[in-house]
């Protein structure tokens, strides 16, 4: 699980959000399916998914 997390954080700080976005929404599923959805992990990854797309251009959120 650490793995997606380390290489959805790379590619989100290079910028490369569409590569990034699909490996968040992975281990949110696989964080979710094994630890439950309240767990602090899960949630870690969650806000981490957010911060993403609060830092994208609003033409890429289309």
């Amino acid at each position: 699980m650490g793995s997606f997390n380390d290489l959805e954080l790379l590619y989100y700080l290079q910028g490369r959000y569409s590569e990034a976005e699909p490996l968040y929404l992975e281990a949110i599923n696989i964080f979710r399916e094994r630890l439950g959805e309240n767990h602090p992990h899960t949630q870690t990854v969650y806000q981490n998914y957010l911060m993403m797309l609060s830092q994208l251009p609003e033409a890429e959120l289309r």
